[in-house]
């Protein structure tokens, strides 16, 4: 039997744009639901330093996520996590989330905050080394590879633009890439070609991971003559594209073409009533501070909403 349970704002996402938003409503006594697929925490729970986060030192993003997580509970905020969402109405005054546990949600307002995930290269030992000596993010964990030789997997803008990021912290940069030319703009090929610390390895691709307990060697195949090079290394950063977590929405929000959803200054969708933030919309930069400032401007317009609403209802009943 279908349990229905009415909110303001239902927010989908429990990453760091989502846990603020929760912490930001919940505070301002908007009754407020988190729903998460995973535990919460995203993608930051996956980090194993945060170093650069304002005001913060020396802590791990699962600390950090379950901090976050007490600070919206402390505000009355309710959260389930580990669940699918089954059935999502946007349309309409009244919003509906359908879980699939058979339970019914509904809400005047929605936030989707699902995040992303980077493009992984799918091949042996990438799982196993994930966060052991590979990363998919330089800002995060560049200087943990202070002095170290390492690989950047990529050849678009933000290969190049990471890798020649990632030569302050190590002694070389090794870019490996399966065709003979950049997919990058000029300026950044041009300085990633004159930077003493990068060499270029073309035509090629990562086929393996190897290591004992963090990575040790990868195998690079060139992909024109199929010869396949052990090469040791000390860390791998991979940057073949992103992708964000919006499979579930379909078409019933306007989603660009790598479908990363369209907002408006204020982070409203085309749907009335219906925010995003974080790694989900379509933006340039992704970091744990950028999505907690989506986070507290979705929760800031949403909160305007639903006080217009009110306002609207309560000009509709007779004095």
């Amino acid at each position: 039997m279908n349990r229905t349970n009415h909110f303001d704002t239902i927010v989908i996402g429990g990453g760091p744009a989502g846990l603020t938003a929760g912490i930001y409503l919940s505070r301002a006594r908007i009754r407020t639901l988190i729903v998460n697929e995973g535990p919460v925490g995203g993608q930051m729970v996956l980090t194993h330093e945060i170093a650069n986060y304002p005001g913060v030192e020396n802590i791990s993003g699962y600390q950090l996520a379950s901090i976050m997580k007490k600070q919206a509970k402390s505000f009355g905020c309710t959260m389930r996590s580990n669940i699918l969402i089954s059935d999502l109405e946007l349309k309409g005054k009244t919003k509906r989330v359908t879980l699939s546990d058979g339970t019914s949600y509904t809400a005047h307002s929605v936030i989707i905050a699902t995040g992303g995930r980077s493009r992984k290269l799918g091949v042996p030992g990438e799982e196993t080394f994930k966060g052991k000596g590979i990363s998919y993010c330089a800002t995060c964990d560049g200087d943990f590879f202070t002095d170290k030789e390492i690989i950047v997997l990529g050849g678009g803008n933000s290969a190049l633009e990471e890798a020649v990021s990632l030569t302050k912290y190590a002694s070389k940069v090794h870019i490996v890439h399966q065709f003979d030319h950049f997919q990058a703009f000029e300026h950044a090929v041009a300085e990633a070609r004159n930077n003493p610390k990068i060499d270029f390895i073309m035509e090629s691709s990562i086929t393996a991971f190897y290591g004992e307990e963090k990575l040790e060697s990868v195998d690079i195949q060139n992909l024109r003559s199929g010869e396949t090079t052990r090469f040791k290394t000390d860390g791998v950063f991979i940057f073949i594209g992103y992708m964000p977590n919006t499979e579930f929405l379909g078409e019933k929000v306007a989603l660009n073409q790598w479908g990363e959803i369209i907002v408006n200054p204020d982070l409203s969708t085309n749907i009335e009533g219906v925010y995003a933030a974080g790694d989900s919309i379509s933006k340039r930069y992704r970091q744990v501070a950028t999505a907690v400032g989506d986070g507290t401007m979705a929760a800031l317009s949403t909160s305007a909403y639903l006080h217009e609403l009110k306002e609207k209802r309560e000009q509709l009943i007779p004095a």
